[in-house]
């Protein structure tokens, strides 16, 4: 079975032309998929926008309001980094409308991918980092608000650490929180997640697979999720501007399907996610996100019914 791929052209909205955010980025992946066959159109979903009711699920009403009202303050603005604008509110709002689609068809299908997503440095009343909603937080609370009985593991693989996603389950036993990052990166203040791996500078590709490796299969065992949201950033590679990691392509292919097959061999059901990426080359960073989406496509046949 084809997996379940979630994208609206909404994804993409006008920032300035030296803005050193890739907006352009989320496009240019589903070009770039839709050209080598793996986005077939009856495999692609288009989410909703989300509603104040969705993310009132992880964040405050009066930081929702004045963040899709235009009234926050400038301060806000320049902690997210993001010029505010109502196409900004748009794209923000159906991003996370794509993350809690996305979960939704993971758990009805066993794996789906927002072609968005991973904006984990948002807080319940503010954002950061160009996060500005937590559409992993968002999605996992929504599913648990809804009564499903369902245990949550989010597995952040993006280079800084998902700050803003521990924080908001630290006190909730139902969502694990596993973030494996670069130490000395973005947020110079970290939270606690349920297991954090903070690695050195310059990590390559041998020890930062090591090291998942040795955590990832025992961590699913032991907490047994039903679902796990995966941040596939690729800000990890070894060309990004704000990484500070040596993975190379090679390294990031074997990592989403490790990820993915360890997950789905084990019954579990994954909803994937983007993430971050700045390498500046733009065809190279939209090839580097597909990795997930091709490991995704691969791993189909084996798992999917």
């Amino acid at each position: 079975m084809r997996v379940p791929f979630v994208y609206h052209e909404d994804y993409v909205t006008p920032l300035p032309h030296d803005h050193r955010f890739p907006m352009p980025k989320f496009k240019l992946l589903f070009e770039l998929l839709l050209k080598d066959g793996l986005a077939q159109k009856e495999r692609i979903f288009r989410p909703q926008i989300a509603s104040y009711q969705l993310l009132e699920a992880a964040h405050e009403s009066r930081y929702i309001y004045d963040f899709c009202e235009g009234t926050i303050s400038e301060n806000a603005v320049r902690k997210i980094g993001l010029p505010w604008s109502p196409q900004l509110v748009r794209r923000t709002c159906t991003a996370v409308g794509g993350t809690y689609l996305t979960a939704k068809l993971a758990l009805r299908h066993g794996l789906a991918c927002n072609l968005a997503g991973g904006t984990h440095h948002a807080f319940p009343g503010f954002g950061a980092g160009f996060c500005i909603f937590n559409d992993l937080a968002v999605a996992a609370r929504a599913l648990l608000n809804e009564g499903a009985e369902h245990k949550i593991m989010i597995v952040d693989l993006d280079v800084h650490q998902g700050d803003g996603t521990a924080f908001m389950f630290r006190d909730e036993p139902r969502v694990f929180t596993f973030s494996m990052h670069c130490e000395r990166n973005f947020p110079f203040l970290k939270q606690k997640s349920d297991l954090d791996i903070g690695l050195p500078e310059s990590t390559s590709d041998q020890l930062y697979l090591k090291i998942l490796a040795e955590h990832l299969p025992s961590l699913l065992d032991q907490f047994r999720p039903d679902l796990v949201f995966y941040d596939a950033g690729v800000d990890v590679h070894k060309n990004d501007k704000l990484g500070k990691f040596m993975l190379t392509t090679d390294g990031i292919i074997k990592r989403e399907r490790f990820v993915l097959s360890t997950c789905l061999q084990k019954g579990i059901a994954v909803a994937g996610v983007i993430g971050g990426g700045y390498t500046r080359d733009r065809a190279e960073l939209a090839y580097l996100h597909s990795l997930l989406f091709r490991a995704a496509t691969d791993l189909s046949g084996r798992f999917l019914v």
